[in-house]
């Protein structure tokens, strides 16, 4: 039932504050959702408010069912007619009534992600005279970094020489007139020409206007140029418009978010009230302190505490690793003891990473302790593509009569052997009765392919004989599987083929771990080998498809995310992991941004999960391409006062010269500090 008593005073001033703007400014665990539903509740009950001009608006389809739930809760029945919904939801509604001004007819399509790449190859095809390779995702991320920009085809510029985006310029008039063909739009249509269309046509924005008098906004800092003009629109005539966010938690602007919209709202809307949610419900003292001190380093903010009436609760642990290894074994042996010593279970413990090639010791270490888990917001390690291809040529080397690994990287990375050129060949070797690999090496007795081409198939042949042989000599695997990709140009091939540098070199991170994990099976068997590895690799996998791991997916089993997606969650236990310079600030941050703003905002995102307790974990050492490298300790962990803090270093740790490891980081952050000014 709805009850403002149930409110403490600052969200009972959120709630009942209906007139003109408002800015609620909701802290980690602040209970910002259960302010927006009584604030709903509030205007039809006490303000009799009809449901139907009440829009409320969030990022996720998860969300706004989470909040129509809540609304029925509250209101029941009374709540009928009120529009929860998402950005582009909204956006599908306004377009079906209006759409057709825009020449559209009113049953349009809304193209899905394949859909797209099937009007973006076809837009390839006749724009691309020179028939140069360009990759089809790549495009379409272009494209719609523009429409989220609110850039028509005509307004659409290239900002540098990249050819990529070059070419996204050149078809986006194509793909447009193809959408439109079809009767189609995209998703980022669905903002773009709803703004488009209240814009021109002034008659089609005040019937809106009229309709939502009544606008909330949630995770407002999430928002970009077009979802927030959209909003502006909307509420410009009645200006009762409410939003609800956190500037301390806007970590998506590689997505075109903007945390300049929620910083700037007082400036937008004059005379708006602003209301603090400061009383946090999720987390212990120590954690919330933790957390202030952290992020009060970030200038660019509204300034506000979280603080709590639990108590402190237990200290911070930061545990401090040799090594990657080891601190994958000390979190799992840590997670097995605290279940068993706390009786809690499984599904109340997270271990978070600032990117998903971070969870791959992690996996491994579970899997071998028989620990249930969970990968959230990623495919498991071995399952991506990136690695997939990587295996595939240690696969081919290690049995070269493996055909299917051996077709996929026939042509990866990209040598000149085309699809054409390849049917030929597998036709030719089963006329033969021969093994592809040696039909390979005798392409200069196949009848229809081109002499450079069969010197291209030559090539590849004597480049995998050569490696098998090398692979046979004795020598430390890792560092062969290291020599292999840098020779074939993997890491090149991976940034050349895809032009969002971020993806690229998240792919390019996966390729190191392969080489890590082989570096790791070598240090623990006196008898690895890589027939061995790739055999453990293949168990690890089959065991997803066991019945006995069906249980993962359950309630019970350890959450492995990425600070990314633990956005908006909770757990009693989690285990932040990763706590170095070039991880976590990443190293884009460092050398490439100059800003390190929105990687603090992480580092409190992921302090902030945490309810009972939190460990942070670092490395002295961690292995790059298969080889340790000295890490440094994470500018962040000095930004948490010591007296928080439980550090403890485990046995490999305390065997290294600690001593002249703090020396190299306090040498790192001099050079940083001058760097950055």
């Amino acid at each position: 039932m709805f009850d403002l008593k149930s409110l403490n005073p600052q969200q009972r001033t959120a709630a009942t504050h209906t007139e003109g703007p408002l800015l609620v400014l909701a802290g980690a665990g602040s209970g910002k959702t259960k302010v927006i539903t009584c604030r709903i509740a509030h205007l039809i009950e006490n303000k009799e408010v009809p449901p139907e001009n009440i829009l409320a608006v969030t990022f996720t389809n998860k969300a706004a069912r989470e909040m129509q739930e809540r609304m029925k809760e509250l209101v029941g029945s009374r709540g009928k007619g009120m529009t929860i919904s998402t950005f582009h939801s909204l956006g599908v509604k306004i377009l079906r009534q209006d759409i057709r001004k825009l020449g559209y007819k009113k049953n349009f399509s809304i193209y899905s992600t394949s859909d797209q790449l099937g009007l973006i190859r076809q837009a390839l095809r006749e724009t691309n005279d020179t028939q140069k390779k360009f990759d089809p995702d790549s495009i379409l991320w272009k494209i719609s970094g523009a429409k989220n920009a609110l850039l028509t085809p005509e307004q659409y510029r290239p900002t540098g020489f990249d050819e990529s985006e070059q070419m996204a310029v050149a078809i986006y008039p194509r793909y447009q007139a193809l959408l439109k063909s079809c009767n189609a739009i995209d998703f980022d249509d669905l903002i773009m020409l709803t703004v488009r269309l209240l814009r021109d046509f002034p008659e089609v924005l005040a019937k809106w206007q009229q309709q939502f008098r009544y606008i909330m906004v949630d995770e407002y800092q999430d928002t970009n140029p077009s979802q927030y003009l959209l909003i502006s629109m909307l509420a410009a005539q009645n200006r009762n418009i409410c939003v609800v966010g956190d500037d301390d938690q806007s970590i998506y602007g590689w997505r075109g978010a903007d945390v300049e919209k929620i910083l700037n709202f007082e400036h937008d809307y004059h005379g708006c009230k602003v209301v603090m949610l400061e009383q946090n419900y999720r987390s212990t003292g120590n954690i919330l302190d933790a957390a202030n001190h952290v992020i009060s380093n970030n200038t660019k903010r509204k300034v506000k505490a979280l603080w709590t009436e639990s108590g402190p609760g237990r200290p911070i642990d930061l545990i401090v690793a040799a090594d990657d290894e080891e601190e994958a074994t000390t979190v799992v042996e840590r997670i097995e003891t605290t279940c068993f010593r706390d009786k809690v279970s499984y599904g109340d413990c997270a271990i978070l990473y600032r990117t998903n090639a971070q969870s791959r010791p992690f996996e491994e270490q579970l899997r071998f302790a028989g620990i249930p888990y969970v990968l959230i917001g990623g495919m498991q390690f071995y399952e991506r593509k990136e690695v997939k291809d990587s295996l595939a040529w240690l696969r081919t080397i290690a049995n070269p009569e493996d055909e299917q690994s051996l077709l996929r990287i026939i042509n990866f990375p990209k040598r000149g052997i085309g699809e054409t050129t390849i049917l030929k060949i597998n036709q030719w070797s089963m006329e033969q009765g021969i093994p592809l690999f040696e039909a390979l090496g005798r392409a200069a007795e196949i009848d229809g392919i081109t002499e450079a081409v069969r010197a291209k198939v030559q090539a590849f042949h004597d480049l995998l004989s050569g490696e098998i042989a090398n692979f046979a000599a004795p020598g430390h695997l890792a560092d062969k599987v290291d020599r292999l990709f840098r020779k074939i140009g993997l890491e090149e091939e991976l940034y050349r083929t895809i032009d969002d540098q971020a993806t690229a070199r998240r792919k390019v991170e996966n390729i190191e771990q392969v080489i890590n994990s082989l570096a790791g099976f070598e240090s623990s068997s006196a008898k690895a080998t890589l027939p061995l590895f790739l055999e453990k690799v293949t168990l690890m996998d089959e065991d997803r498809f066991s019945g006995k791991d069906k249980k993962e997916h359950g309630r019970d089993a350890v959450t492995l995310m990425s600070l990314h997606s633990s956005k908006g969650l909770e757990f009693p236990m989690v285990w932040l992991v990763g706590l170095e310079e070039e991880i976590l600030p990443h190293k884009k941050s460092i050398y490439e941004d100059f800003s390190i703003d929105e990687e603090r905002r992480l580092m409190y995102v992921g302090i902030t999960r945490a309810r009972r307790h939190l460990t942070i974990t670092r490395c002295l050492q961690r292995k790059q391409y298969g080889k340790m490298q000295e890490r440094h300790p994470s500018r962040f962990l000095e930004e948490i006062p010591e007296q928080l803090v439980n550090l403890q270093q485990v046995a490999g740790a305390q065997a290294l010269n600690e001593d002249e490891a703090e020396k190299m980081a306090g040498d790192f952050f001099a050079k940083m500090k001058g760097m950055l000014g």
